[in-house]
């Protein structure tokens, strides 16, 4: 579909073979660190090497708006959006707090806040003012949704040219929820919007309800195709959504890991998987968030997180959380000792 997807190899599954036999010689019993050895594997698989490095890690927060946060799908009105990109700049957003704790490189993009925003430090790359509001319009152009994939890309390769070794996604929009629940609806062909769609930023169950009808109503109005990726995300996706793309292909093009957050931005990666399938390779899915439609987004890849921490804040604050115990995984790679170099017999380890 995307030029790019053809540049984006499988996972190298032989270097993968290699890494599972040595992780055999290490002194511990075979798959004792359970899911730490299988993700050590994946990273080899990832980047080819039988001795993958994870570190430095590089966070990217896509900021934008959504045109149907105006039919009441959210607890915070839609300035929020503009209101925590300050404080992301400022430093005093969760993600700040956690990027600095992993010393994670850290970019805040605006690929479609509504609202000018000129600070140093931000990244802007505004494809438009927020997206139509989807219960009346189309959420953008399909031309606008290549151009959002484009800036993602950009972003990524910028900031894995700056060294960055495991690349961690995260968002700022209100109600993306909203779009994130109406593409999952539409690619699981899902009616039962209860099974979808969650509290997002903790609206009452009376805005639960209106929240799905509004879902439901806007997917009947805009009819898109299950089967074209693009037309969905152009017709019900938003901006960050497509940026989170871009950064996929362009981490999965230079073998970079991926180290998914959480119901949005899993979305995304379920919409890049849709475009090409080898991305699914490269996805590290770092948590479970309470959101109840992540659930069903984890099941369509096939792919387990890190951690469940109840987490429902997005802005990468699940994958930044998650991200030490893949640094964990590639150092037990690197630094622990094999059987014949410990002195220690194999008969002993039980």
């Amino acid at each position: 579909m995307l030029k790019i997807c053809e540049k984006i190899q499988p996972v190298d599954k032989n270097i993968g073979n290699e890494v599972r036999a040595y992780l055999d010689t290490l002194t511990k019993p075979i798959g004792s660190l359970g899911m730490v050895e299988e993700l050590a594997i994946q990273l080899g698989e990832i980047t080819s090497s039988r001795f993958p490095t994870v570190s430095p890690p590089g966070v990217i927060v896509f900021a934008a708006d959504h045109g149907v946060a105006g039919e009441g799908v959210s607890a915070y009105p839609q300035e929020v959006t503009v209101q925590m990109v300050h404080n992301f700049l400022n430093g005093g957003a969760a993600i700040n707090v956690l990027a600095k704790q992993i010393e994670a490189k850290l970019d805040i993009v605006d690929i479609g806040v509504a609202g000018e925003i000129a600070r140093e430090g931000l990244i802007s790359r505004k494809v438009r003012y927020g997206t139509g509001n989807f219960l009346k319009e189309d959420a953008m152009s399909p031309d606008e949704a290549l151009e959002a994939i484009q800036v993602g890309m950009d972003v990524a390769n910028d900031m894995i040219q700056r060294g960055a070794k495991c690349l961690l996604l995260g968002e700022m929009g209100i109600g993306n929820t909203t779009s994130s629940s109406a593409i999952l609806s539409v690619l699981l062909g899902e009616n039962n919007l209860e099974r979808i769609v969650g509290t997002g930023t903790g609206i009452s169950v009376q805005q639960i309800k209106h929240k799905q009808q509004v879902i439901k109503q806007a997917i009947e109005n805009r009819h898109p195709d299950p089967g074209d990726p693009l037309d969905i995300l152009s017709k019900l996706g938003g901006l960050e959504i497509a940026g989170m793309i871009g950064a996929i292909f362009a981490a999965a093009e230079k073998r970079i890991p991926i180290l998914i957050d959480g119901f949005i931005s899993t979305v995304s990666a379920v919409l890049a998987v849709e475009m090409c399938q080898h991305i699914r390779g490269y996805l590290i899915i770092g948590h479970q968030s309470k959101e109840i439609g992540h659930r069903r987004a984890l099941e369509l890849l096939k792919k387990r997180p890190l951690l469940d921490l109840e987490l429902r804040l997005g802005e990468g604050s699940g994958a930044a959380l998650a991200y030490p115990i893949v640094e964990a995984s590639a150092r037990i790679l690197k630094n622990m000792a094999t059987f014949s170099a410990a002195g220690v017999s194999e008969s002993t380890i039980s």
